[in-house]
């Protein structure tokens, strides 16, 4: 009796040990594979490297169960036989490290971190958009299956009204609406239908301006999907939109064509002033690090509210650099997958999760990042597909 009393904390001890180094050789292999998802690369190297950080991940969680057995004949780890084993024991107790001490501390920030001041209120009303068409959307895509996958909220879209309280925001744009929209990935799943139906709700709001940051398409043909979908959206004073990573991948002249041709100024790596409500709104595209250059605002007038569309998060220490007010992002899907507590793990962001979605303000810029409506692989997991209704409030 006296015996197992003793060695049930140890192996307690044990498992905690193993799930710990395990979680911290995910994260080390998350982390990386977020920051090679910020690099211009070429679409089937990423393709490569994510498969490669997936083998990576199931390896060491294999190599870890065997360095954990629950007998406690543990391997002679600390030999210095060889430089490979010194190696090995020195990665298992950084994953350890990070697994136990830094992921929770983290975390923990994470959770505890109050929301923006900027965000005065945040609406959120889900819509099953199958439901209300009849039928599973999934249309004709390559990963169509993967829509159909149990728990998949890939059709289940959040229509989202949040207001914002920006500092220096004219008086007379006080309500001014900008209706966000991004990450379609037009490649067939899902199909037209979501499309429209999700674009029609969205006009029933009426906005002031539309803003669409990125990523149209995903195929070489779907282009031709842009026109009957974004181009059903009308708003009152101007539609605005750039180009992604994805886009850049496919034929980026036509995909700017079709924006042109449903209603929108493209302002790619440029800025352009338009005139809301009597007043001068400098409006500015970012769309590196995949086009370049990027935006010069040498001649930009002073003074004036500056709104930048920019596809990546990792543009964000740019905008405060160049005294943007308000920046409109995508490109993250919200991680597509978040765990409870945890939240999103995989991001393809310099920053990895920590602008995965949501609204951040770093003086004087102000940051929306939306989880954007599709993506190219149709998985959704406690992270929804997302459109929003940003109203302005004057600071």
């Amino acid at each position: 009796m006296r015996l197992a009393i003793l060695v049930l904390p140890m192996y307690a001890v044990a498992i905690a040990l193993f799930l710990g180094t395990c979680v911290g050789h995910i994260s080390v292999l998350a982390f990386s594979n977020n920051w090679w998802f910020g690099r211009v690369l070429p679409h089937r190297l990423l393709t490569v490297i994510r498969l490669c950080h997936g083998l990576l991940v199931i390896a060491g969680v294999a190599v870890f169960a065997r360095a954990f057995p629950l007998d406690f004949s543990l391997p002679e780890l600390w030999s210095t036989e060889n430089s490979l084993r010194i190696c090995a024991t020195g990665y298992l107790l950084v994953c350890a490290v990070i697994g136990l001490v830094a992921v929770p501390l983290i975390t923990a920030k994470r959770l505890l971190t109050p929301k923006a001041r900027v965000l005065l209120s945040s609406y959120t009303h889900t819509v099953d958009i199958a439901a209300e068409l009849g039928y599973k959307p999934a249309g004709q895509g390559k990963y169509r299956h993967l829509a159909k996958l149990p728990g998949n909220q890939v059709f289940q879209v959040d229509f989202t009204v949040r207001a914002l309280c920006l500092p220096r925001l004219p008086a007379a744009w006080d309500g001014l609406s900008i209706l966000h929209v991004s990450d379609l990935h037009l490649c067939g799943t899902p199909d037209k239908g979501f499309f429209q139906h999700v674009m029609d709700r969205c006009q029933e709001w009426e906005p002031d301006l539309v803003a669409f940051t990125g990523d149209a398409v995903d195929t070489d043909k779907h282009y031709r999907w842009i026109l009957p979908i974004l181009g059903k959206l009308r708003p009152r004073i101007a539609a605005l939109a750039i180009l992604g990573n994805h886009d850049s991948w496919h034929e980026p002249a036509v995909v700017r064509r079709r924006l042109r041709r449903s209603g929108y100024h493209v302002v790619s790596n440029c800025w352009e002033q338009i005139e809301v409500r009597g007043q001068p709104l400098i409006v500015i595209g970012h769309e590196g690090p995949w086009f370049k250059p990027e935006p010069i605002l040498a001649t930009c007038p002073k003074g004036a509210f500056r709104l930048c569309l920019s596809h990546t998060p990792d543009n964000f220490r740019w905008a405060r650099r160049q005294d943007i007010d308000l920046l409109l992002v995508g490109h993250t899907h919200g991680g597509q997958i978040r765990f409870p507590v945890i939240g999103s793990v995989v991001v393809p962001s310099s920053y990895g999760r920590r602008y995965d979605c949501g609204t951040f303000h770093v003086a004087p810029t102000v940051m929306h990042v939306s989880r954007g409506l599709a993506g190219q692989q149709p998985l959704r997991y406690n992270c929804r597909p997302e459109v929003t209704q940003l109203v302005l409030r004057c600071g």
